[in-house]
């Protein structure tokens, strides 16, 4: 069961509204459901203000992750759909688009915890339903063009999953350690 954990409430989504998965597109999609999990649990009884503050010497914060994360899941699936076009050449990226990516990293002032969290509870309907319902894990795209990236490489939808898991669990780990400072929360122990 996935749930969305937005300061003391939380919102369970029905399973029977998820397309069936099976064999290894229910493995991959229950390894990612724990890791959003995890995730989102770092959130809990958060006010708007402790989702922005900084608590570590990174410019990195909760509501900013959650953003964050949400964002790059967003990407991955229109990668998924549309090929390389739908992430942009990083090559080519100005000082205007950095400053937009940095702020992809923090809860601006106009942005509440419950907004982001409700956003990346729909990223996940939508990635979730890509997966079950994808014909072939092995179809592959070109990756954009960005200096990370090895010229000419493709992926796969499967390692598409691995990556957009990785990052997840990446991610809820910073998410823990920020808690931790923040108020002593852990997610775990």
């Amino acid at each position: 069961m996935s749930e969305i954990i937005t300061g003391t409430e939380s919102t369970d989504r029905d399973p029977a509204d998820a397309p069936a998965a099976t064999g290894e597109r229910a493995d991959l999609l229950a390894l990612l459901a724990h890791q959003r999990r995890f995730l989102r649990f770092t959130t809990r009884d958060l006010t708007d203000d402790q989702a922005r503050q900084r608590t570590t010497a990174s410019e990195l914060c909760l509501g900013g992750l959650i953003k964050h994360v949400a964002s790059v899941e967003r990407h991955w699936a229109d990668f998924v759909l549309e090929g390389p076009s739908a992430m942009g050449d990083f090559t080519a990226m100005t000082e205007e688009d950095w400053a937009r990516r940095a702020d992809e990293f923090r809860l601006l002032p106009t942005e509440t915890l419950a907004g982001v969290l409700a956003d990346y509870a729909e990223v996940a309907r939508r990635t979730d339903e890509l997966v079950a319902t994808l014909p072939d894990l092995n179809a592959t795209q070109p990756l954009p063009k960005a200096p990370w990236f090895e010229a000419g490489a493709h992926w796969t939808v499967r390692r598409v999953m691995m990556h957009i898991i990785a990052e997840t669990a990446q991610h809820a780990g910073h998410a823990d350690i920020i808690r931790e400072s923040l108020d002593g929360a852990k997610s775990m122990g």
